[in-house]
């Protein structure tokens, strides 16, 4: 087979870089040749000018197939439209290599012949944003997509790799970058949902019946959280808790199963957001509201709070370094303190996360929007991310001069992460190497097998050994027969079909509707460009201080991101579009209006065969002798 040289200049069939010598260039297509490596040469110098490669020129024998002709035919239009091109002398050089590039892509992406299900194929939303939405540095579908101030969309760690490389300009457009989005790049959690529901489309499994459960506790609570009548302060920092929605003991160990939530019948779904910890509570994620370990000394812990307490802390996502609690002066009416002044020990909150490390529990994490350093936190609220384990504990020198105690999560659900779009959980994946661990003290690892562990055979993750008892009880409200409620759970599955839920994710966050030239934010949401720019009409970007005394240096206005606080006052200065979201929109919306004309026409087709069957009815009846005319008026009424 007979194949060119790719775009480093390396003949992609002796894969070895040809010198200038051996190169030949098709009149046609300019693209280079390794001439060694063609069965034909030219055999002159002056046949090199006016040579066309293989491709161009259908020097191979024809196929006496079918296909093989429709090819040949494809071909032969191709090379006359390339050469229409050429001889066009209004047109520029650099636009005839425009018109060239554009000509042989949309030629390399037509129908092929084999239509077996190509119709199908064609209307896949999957096959839309794998066109649509690529990593400019990998060229496949974006993973953890992160988007740019000018509207490009990347892979998270093909960006950081860029960044990486000291370059601060946008690979697509070479824009500059803002410091602050290089340094900390926010996932876009609308393309992330986006491309999840695509891939979960093509391979969706119907569920169960709903079961119905009991809802028996906290009857005479608010749904919210609420303040006391002795509490002197107003607040979320005098509030008590308001309902507890599921139906687990405080020292539940691993996910909550829908069989736990009567109120839904869901369960506590990985990604769900909250609006603080006091409503993450409620659902019984996390319960402590101001700790960031749950847990007892002597049972193990249940769940972890990642809320940037610690400078310590390092986020990667599917692992983690999280620093326990403690080596803080809380005394008096401290609530919180940033400085450590002792070290910490394997004792109270720190031990129950040994314990967990070594019976191998399954522990809940959430994320709090306060982890100001990590990529993998929500941009609002608090928001469930799943269950991990921990592998190793220790303990190190802290950035403060005080020893802390350490532990490495490493993520094992059955539902993938918020940030990722893989329609699977998590599998079995190596320990990271920890470079911190040569200087480390007290190191404890677990030794004998895990109890919450990976099944090959049912290829999910679940409990080995039976999970710890509970010690603490679900309490009940008041007197049984007035207290239990029997909620049936209702589910109206409405024939929607894919896309039009994949618009109503592409929803703007201002007029909740379908985004019309969609723009995002540095801090990662998604609004349309009106919109935006409505919401902060008529205010400037700078204001003059010190009228009518001595004159003063000019302050900039400070202008918060309508769905958090993060200023994006440089960014409202020359907001771009992002391109490739308002083509997949675009694309959506033009297959949703096909798909709703293709149903008006069966309905018309419908009627019209109705409306022919209904003559005959009409003649049968004029035939018909018992069919006569009524004799008087009564019987005409």
């Amino acid at each position: 087979m007979e194949l060119p040289c790719d775009g480093a200049g390396v003949c992609m069939a002796c894969k070895n870089k040809p010198p200038n010598e051996e190169t030949l260039n098709c009149k046609t297509c300019a693209t280079p040749w390794h001439a060694t490596c063609l069965v034909s040469p030219p055999q002159e110098l002056a046949d090199t000018l006016q040579w066309e490669c293989p491709d161009c020129s259908m020097i191979n024998p024809p196929s006496t197939s079918a296909v093989a002709a429709g090819r040949s035919e494809g071909a032969g239009e191709l090379i006359a439209s390339i050469r229409k091109i050429e001889n066009d002398k209004s047109l520029t050089e650099k636009e005839k290599a425009k018109k060239r590039q554009k000509l042989l892509s949309g030629a390399a992406e037509g129908p092929s012949p084999s239509d077996g299900d190509e119709k199908k194929e064609k209307n896949d939303v999957l096959d839309i944003l794998d066109k649509e939405l690529a990593c400019s540095f990998c060229m496949q579908m974006l993973d953890r997509p992160v988007t740019t101030p000018c509207g490009h969309n990347f892979c998270l760690k093909c960006f950081q790799r860029w960044i990486g490389q000291g370059k601060r300009t946008c690979a697509y457009c070479r824009v500059q970058i803002p410091p602050n989005m290089a340094s900390q790049p926010r996932i876009n959690s609308t393309l992330v949902i986006a491309i999840r529901m695509a891939r979960m489309s093509r391979s969706s499994n119907a569920g169960g019946a709903a079961k119905v459960y009991h809802f028996v506790h906290n009857q005479n609570r608010p749904d919210k959280a609420y303040t006391t009548e002795r509490a002197k302060r107003a607040g979320k920092a005098n509030a008590c808790s308001g309902k507890i929605f599921v139906t687990v003991p405080p020292d539940h160990f691993g996910p909550i199963p829908a069989e736990n939530d009567p109120e839904r019948n869901m369960g506590v779904l990985v990604g769900e957001i909250w609006e603080d910890r006091l409503a993450c509570r409620q659902w019984g994620a996390h319960l402590p509201h101001v700790a960031g370990i749950a847990g007892q000394s002597t049972h193990g812990s249940q769940s972890v709070a990642l809320s940037g307490g610690y400078i310590d802390d390092e986020d990667h996502g599917e692992w983690f370094l999280y620093t326990g609690s403690g080596g803080r002066d809380l005394s008096g009416n401290k609530r919180t303190n940033k400085d450590q002044s002792f070290d910490q020990k394997f004792d109270k909150m720190n031990e129950a996360l040994r314990v967990s490390c070594l019976k191998g529990y399954p522990v809940r994490v959430v994320r709090s929007h306060k982890e100001k350093r990590s990529s993998y936190a929500p941009e609002t609220g608090v928001r469930y991310d799943g269950v991990y384990r921990i592998e190793k504990c220790w303990r190190k020198n802290g950035i403060q001069g005080f020893k802390v105690c350490r532990y490495l999560f490493v993520r094992c659900d059955n539902e993938p992460a918020p940030w990722t779009s893989d329609v699977q959980g998590d599998r079995p994946r190596p320990i990271p190497v920890i470079k911190e661990l040569k200087n480390a003290i007290d190191i404890t690892e677990r030794k004998g097998s895990p109890s919450w562990d990976y099944d090959e055979e049912k290829s999910c993750w679940l409990w080995k050994k039976p999970p710890p008892v509970s010690k603490k009880r679900v309490a009940d409200s008041g007197d049984p027969e007035d207290s239990k409620v029997i909620r049936t759970i209702k589910r109206q599955r409405q024939n929607v079909s894919v896309r039009e839920k994949l618009l109503k994710e592409f929803s703007c966050q201002i007029c909740r509707k379908v985004m019309f030239y969609p723009i995002t934010t540095p801090c990662a949401h998604n609004f349309c460009k009106a919109c935006l720019e409505g919401a902060f009409a008529g205010q400037s970007f700078t204001r003059q201080r010190g009228q009518g005394r001595r004159t003063l240096r000019v302050q900039k206005n400070v202008m918060k991101c309508p769905s958090c606080i993060i200023d994006i006052a440089d960014f409202l200065q020359s907001p771009q579009v992002n391109r490739e979201l308002m083509g997949v929109i675009e694309s959506l919306q033009r297959q949703a209006e096909e798909e709703k004309m293709d149903e008006n026409s069966e309905g018309c087709s419908e009627e019209i065969d109705n409306a022919i069957e209904q003559p005959d009815l009409v003649s049968d009846a004029v035939n018909d002798p018992i069919a006569e005319e009524p004799k008087d008026e009564s019987q005409k009424a």
